[in-house]
């Protein structure tokens, strides 16, 4: 298979100076309005200014001061059919730059890696749309279909003010579209002697659980037997300490059976959890696809050591599988009975889209055009992306950023992580892999 542009010498060059410039734009999403300042906003028209030097019409808009939003869209052969968003998140996560080994918004290049903040989540899969979209307008590619490129801020915060504000106030800007690919995906994983490439065709729900309980106060040497704090405690330890039962989802399921074939043997979903070692740097993420999870992360309940408080309450971070909703909500409350007050808060639903079909098969050949090797294995990803959001248009979404990496580096680790870095030459592989998919899908 011909790649999918000519030069791929300059789509890779573009590529590696597009993300470097990226990165050196501090576009950080501390999630407080107050701390954020402009930086998506001049992520988004650097990214603005090169695709209207290569010809495109853009659409730009800033969903409060500072939070810029870009889309950009390329008429396919097929008209008929529906547009595939291709998109990418410009804002990233604080970097504590006394804590890297290089400089978190340099854009170093060390022994073969690109350093940064957003190397890998997500500015260089950014800058590889970018330059796959000034390559296609460059030597007059026509994709098969609509293609429809977004630049997106606010994703780390869970994206209310980008994609969802988008949706909101400029939905014609969607208009066609019926799928969508961007994160959390396409890292390669050894099973065995095969090296496979995750997509993610399912995320887990997101959401907060807020425990409040209530109870006499008065004077700490006065004990009460319905003290708002070892009530609250009693409940953060009957959530905590539970084990959620494994959840056979489609996604899970077509995990299973993939690799069973790339490690010749057979797995089904109850084989998964004693099957974790194998499966190497993938083991963490499909740990955590198995089953629901619900952690307690903040408590909070008093303000004197000798007094009794009359309120605590404790909160909790929720993910959900999809179709687990309404049965993980009766399992929770099954848990903690009656002596402490439930309050669901911040749902967004999980999303799943077939294993299988037409865009992956693009996946599939893009990647055996450039690893012969490689093998797609489907996955449910246990965390959220801008994907949710557009599913709410109807909108399937898949999370592949297709990488080539070495066995012992864990992708999916170095987000948000210190020291984040992208190989070189697996950047360059995955913009080559991208036109692909982009030029065919």
């Amino acid at each position: 298979m011909t790649a999918a542009v000519s030069d791929t010498a300059l789509l890779e060059a573009e590529t590696l100076r597009i993300a470097r410039d990226l990165i050196r734009m501090e576009s950080v999403n501390t999630g407080d309005p107050r701390t954020i300042g402009d930086g998506e906003a001049r992520a988004a028209r650097l990214v603005q200014s090169l695709l209207e030097e290569a010809g495109y019409e853009t659409h730009y808009a800033e969903s409060t001061p500072g939070r810029g939003n870009l889309v950009a869209r390329l008429a396919g052969a097929d008209a008929s059919r529906g547009a595939l968003i291709a998109h990418a998140h410009l804002d990233v996560v604080p970097a504590e730059a006394a804590d890297w080994t290089h400089p978190p918004f340099a854009a170093e290049l060390h022994d073969g890696f690109l350093y940064g903040r957003g190397a890998l989540d997500m500015k260089s899969h950014a800058a590889a749309l970018v330059a796959t979209a000034r390559a296609f307008r460059r030597e007059g590619v026509v994709p098969a279909r609509d293609l429809i490129f977004a630049f997106f801020s606010d994703e780390e915060a869970g994206g209310v003010w980008g994609v969802r504000w988008l949706i909101d106030n400029r939905p014609e800007w969607f208009a066609g579209a019926t799928e969508a690919v961007s994160e959390v995906g396409g890292f390669s994983v050894p099973f065995g002697s095969r090296r496979g490439y995750l997509v993610a065709t399912a995320e887990k729900g997101v959401g907060r659980l807020d425990v409040t309980a209530r109870g006499s106060a008065g004077h700490g040497s006065r004990p009460t037997s319905d003290n708002a704090i070892t009530r609250v405690a009693r409940a953060v330890a009957a959530i905590g300490e539970h084990r959620f039962p494994l959840e056979p989802t489609t996604a899970v399921e077509a995990f299973a059976r993939r690799v069973s074939e790339l490690l010749g043997e057979t797995l089904t979903v109850d084989d998964l959890p004693a099957a974790l070692d194998r499966l190497g740097i993938a083991g963490p993420l499909v740990a955590a696809g198995l089953r629901n999870t619900v952690s307690p992360t903040v408590i909070a309940g008093g303000y004197k050591s000798n007094v009794i408080p009359a309120e605590a309450t404790a909160q909790f971070d929720v993910r959900v599988v999809p179709g687990a909703e309404e049965r993980l909500r009766a399992e929770v409350e099954a848990l903690v009975g009656e002596e402490v007050e439930l309050r669901w808060d911040r749902w967004i639903p999980p999303i799943e889209a077939a294993a299988d079909g037409p865009l992956l098969d693009v996946f599939a050949s893009a990647l055996a055009a450039e690893d012969p090797d490689g093998a797609l294995v489907p996955f449910l990803m246990p965390a959220s992306t801008d994907n949710k959001h557009l599913a709410r248009i109807g909108v399937t979404g898949y999370g592949f950023v297709p990488l080539r990496t070495d066995a012992d580096f864990d992708a999916f680790g170095h987000y948000h992580a210190v020291d984040e870095r992208i190989p070189l030459d697996a950047l360059a592989f995955s913009v080559r892999t991208t036109a692909r998919i982009l030029r065919s899908a």
